[in-house]
């Protein structure tokens, strides 16, 4: 069903070159802030809780999560807002990307100027939105056939071998109790949030795939986006 494990992985993988200049503490941070409006206690939060795991796997430092936290408090900071935008990347492929901002006049141009100077474009709303599904993604490190049936009966909608584990499909509401279950059966979790998994996946050409690819790199790349996704085989 997910079938985008190819895109997740390079996302994974080039979330480490971007800890090292601090643009993904950056990015977390936002998320850990919008996160933290509903409380911040992670007990009483599964959102923020889930975020500041992202944040312990990405080797975020404690004062940076503090700092994140206390925007919340914080009159005179910025208010963040989340925006969801859409997009046609080559091959006809179905873009999704999640942005967490202070000023969507700035973001939105940034964005939009990104996408089509890489050979995609902007799309209405909901024209794109209607071939995904909001759903919650795990990634065990564990990739053997014991692991990938202990996923199934954690709860999982569905799991596949990846490159760097197994990924486990789950729905939304369901995220962190099949975490939880996957935590308990010993299994290692190396990553857990929500996102937009594709229902159809879209066959397209290696020199498409090579030029999606550098568009998503180029869109991850700014600042205020928090996640991209797309319907690419």
């Amino acid at each position: 069903m997910s079938g985008h494990s190819k895109w997740a992985t390079t996302k994974r993988q080039k979330a480490v070159v971007d800890a090292k200049r601090g643009a993904l503490f950056t990015k977390i941070g936002n998320q850990i802030a919008i996160a933290a409006r509903a409380g911040t206690d992670p007990n009483m939060n599964p959102s923020l809780a889930m975020v500041l795991e992202k944040a312990r796997l990405a080797n975020m430092p404690k004062a940076n999560i503090e700092r994140a936290i206390a925007r919340v408090a914080d009159k005179s900071a910025a208010t963040l807002i989340e925006e969801v935008y859409e997009a046609y990347g080559p091959g006809g492929t179905g873009i999704i990307i999640e942005v967490a901002t202070d000023n969507k006049n700035r973001t939105l141009p940034e964005v939009r100027h990104t996408v089509e100077k890489n050979g995609g474009r902007f799309a209405d709303s909901g024209s794109v939105m209607f071939q995904f599904s909001r759903k919650g993604e795990i990634v065990i490190s564990e990739k053997t056939e014991d692991a990938l049936m202990m996923a199934l009966d954690a709860g999982a909608e569905d799991a596949e071998e990846v490159e760097d584990g197994i990924e486990i499909i789950t729905s939304d509401k369901d995220l962190m109790k099949v975490r939880q279950n996957l935590i308990d059966a010993g299994l290692t979790v190396t990553s857990a949030e929500l996102a937009y998994i594709a229902a159809n996946k879209v066959s397209i050409s290696e020199e498409d795939s090579e030029k999606l690819s550098k568009l998503l790199e180029n869109i991850d790349d700014l600042d205020d986006v928090v996640n991209t996704y797309t319907n690419a085989e």
